[in-house]
């Protein structure tokens, strides 16, 4: 058990198998590379934001939808191990699950292709099933490798119990300003903060004037999230406009630092932390993440996070 008092914390979003290939340096197009190592272990942003969560000390529930094969039973068995509540985590009996097929660079960059399967099928049928779920929650944590109208549906229903909403716009898309009205905090990396705004990301002063449109558009506090540089952090209501750096470790695989640190976000709000100590406990989780290969097997947990922490 946690050292903490576990605090619920609901993740809609995806499940895939990650099907990981080492190599020297990431294939250009039409190029084999050969002696790579292979690796195959859980995946999927929304699943990985749930083990992130849980293994960083939250109480999660994660609704989602899975194929009817070998891959959809070793997720849901992995997810049983992590304590997740896997109530709405739906079988499909059309779709496989979700595959990712990921290269890793010998400087731990990575390239991802996936398909997405099952995950395709999460409807606001489904999300309607899990409303208590959802307004129980004192989290509620997105990303967008799921139908964008279960996300709205999502939002919807925790905008009208008062159950703040995470969102992590990855993949990017353009999204509307009805859905950004209901999001209490958008986690953004430099690409997608430029899609969502049109501002490039060069300085800390776009960052700034990035962050600002989305607020105005009724976002109460954005998080960019920068890699090895951190997190820039901007609210309104805690005046906030700065750069929060990142943990310095040596790099194996980035793959799913992001939704690391998205999952350990999660768990710091809901535990009523401020947004910048939040922002330091998500970096130190994202920080050993990146520091062992694969998405979920590289996840903290809360006592290795604390620790970390303490070395700051």
């Amino acid at each position: 058990m946690s050292p903490i008092s576990k605090r619920k914390i609901a993740v809609v979003g995806s499940s895939n198998t990650d099907m990981i290939i080492k190599t020297a340096n990431i294939p250009r197009p039409g190029e084999t590379i050969l002696g790579g190592e292979f690796h195959m272990a859980a995946g999927g942003k929304g699943a990985n934001q749930a083990v992130a969560a849980a293994r960083a000390g939250g109480d999660v529930a994660f609704i989602a939808r899975i194929g009817n094969d070998i891959f959809g039973k070793k997720a849901v068995e992995g997810f049983i191990r992590d304590g997740i509540d896997v109530k709405h985590v739906y079988k499909d009996r059309r779709a496989a699950s979700g595959i990712a097929l990921i290269i890793v660079g010998a400087d731990g960059e990575n390239s991802i292709a996936v398909a997405s399967g099952a995950n395709l099928h999460l409807s606001t049928e489904d999300i309607r099933r899990a409303e208590l779920a959802i307004s129980s929650a004192k989290i509620l944590l997105m990303q967008l490798e799921t139908p964008l109208e279960t996300v709205r549906k999502a939002a919807e229903i925790a905008a009208a119990q008062g159950v703040p909403v995470i969102l992590n716009p990855a993949p990017a898309r353009a999204l509307d300003d009805h859905l950004l009205s209901r999001i209490s905090i958008l986690t953004p990396n430099e690409t997608e903060t430029e899609m969502l705004t049109g501002i490039k990301i060069r300085k800390e002063s776009d960052m700034a004037r990035a962050s600002q449109k989305l607020l105005n558009k009724g976002v109460r506090a954005v998080f960019i999230t920068l890699g090895s540089k951190g997190a820039f952090v901007a609210s309104e209501t805690e005046k906030i406009r700065r750069i929060i750096p990142a943990f310095k470790v040596k790099a194996v695989d980035t793959t799913a630092a992001g939704d690391v640190f998205n999952g350990a976000l999660a768990v710091a709000l809901a535990e009523g932390r401020s947004l910048l100590d939040a922002a330091r406990f998500a970096n130190a989780a994202a920080a050993l993440s990146v520091t062992k290969l694969g998405a979920q097997p590289s996840a903290p947990y809360h006592k290795d996070i604390e620790k970390l922490l303490k070395t700051m």
